[in-house]
């Protein structure tokens, strides 16, 4: 492929990046304790008073990372999963990938207390599991994007059921805890949970760029993709875990965080007006997009703060009806 039809990609997804580092800045500047940018810098450069130092390093600045490394692991797995299925309203929150981590993640929580490493390993298996169910149940000489959303959508249901019973069954404090989890928070991330997101993306993404070539043969089809030498099965089995992985990591750390990935793909996809859409740009689009939320929901509704996944849904549930409307009036279910 040429540097013409990479370079708008990879300019966006500078620009993007930029745009969520600043924004980054921003929410470490932004909170009950407000101050200049130069005291963020001068925090982060270890040249900060002791107060402003505590603030911004151990209160802050782990959250704003976990920010910003959940809305990349979302993205790219949203943007896995659209371009694999050839259908825009496919993402992990949709089709019951993320539904699957978080039954596992809160089967842990109310089994076992449920430590960061625990809850980790249960989104896991919980989003691998389902993912390999839906490719089982939508798969017949192909995967279809219409007939994986609608396996999909009865598999989220009848896993939310599952984890409603098991909110039932719970004492009162863990029920408290899993629901805060379940709404997607951000609320008290530690370094702990930055590493989790860090490490899950530095193993991951480099997968996710080198399953690119694969997806876009895939894309072709399966029998011109077979033909071409590539073993579509795998590829799409690879894809699939890939995106899984992402995701689950993304949800052990933040809870469900609604909509991101769908949403940052098809922004990405009009900015660069209907191009293929590239995995770097798309996951600078979910951090930015995190990171608005999260300060939003920090900082816009005076001393209550709201958890970030309230904020994505909010803003996100009128684009995929937007995304249905559109669908529906040039004539393509999906």
């Amino acid at each position: 492929m040429s540097l013409r039809v990479y370079a708008p990609s990879v300019l966006l997804g500078a620009v993007l990046s930029a745009l969520a580092a600043g924004m980054a800045v921003l929410s470490l500047a932004l909170g009950d304790f407000p101050m200049g940018v130069d005291q963020v810098v001068a925090a982060l450069a270890g040249h900060g008073d002791p107060l402003t130092t505590h603030v911004v390093v151990d209160l802050r600045l782990p959250r704003v990372l976990t920010a910003l490394g959940v809305g990349a692991a979302l993205a790219i797995s949203g943007g896995l999963l659209q371009r694999l299925a050839h259908n825009p309203l496919v993402s992990p929150d949709i089709i019951g990938v993320s539904a699957g981590a978080t039954t596992a993640a809160v089967l842990v929580i109310v089994l076992f207390g449920g430590s960061a490493v625990t809850i980790a390993s249960g989104a896991l298996v919980g989003s691998v599991t389902t993912a390999l169910l839906l490719y089982l149940l939508a798969y017949r000489r192909g995967v279809s994007g219409q007939r994986l959303v609608l396996v999909g959508i009865a598999v989220t249901a009848m896993l939310g059921a599952v984890t409603s019973y098991l909110l039932t069954r719970a004492e009162i404090g863990t029920a408290q805890r899993a629901m805060i989890w379940i709404t997607g928070s951000l609320a008290n991330r530690d370094w702990p949970h930055v590493a989790t997101i860090l490490i899950a993306l530095a193993v991951l993404a480099p997968v996710a760029f080198a399953l690119a070539r694969p997806l876009g043969l895939l894309q072709l089809g399966e029998d011109t993709a077979t033909a071409l030498g590539n073993r579509a099965v795998l590829s799409r089995g690879a894809l699939l875990f890939t995106s899984a992985a992402l995701a689950a990591m993304a949800t052990a750390v933040a809870g469900p965080v609604a909509f991101v990935a769908l949403v940052a793909p098809q922004i990405v996809r009009r900015l660069l007006r209907g191009r293929a859409v590239g995995l770097f740009p798309a996951a600078a689009c979910g951090a930015l997009l995190v990171a608005v939320a999260d300060l939003i929901a920090r900082t816009a509704f005076g001393g209550s703060e709201l958890p970030v996944g309230v904020v994505t849904g909010i803003l996100g549930a009128p684009y995929l009806l937007y995304l249905l409307a559109r669908s529906n009036r040039s004539g393509r279910g999906g």
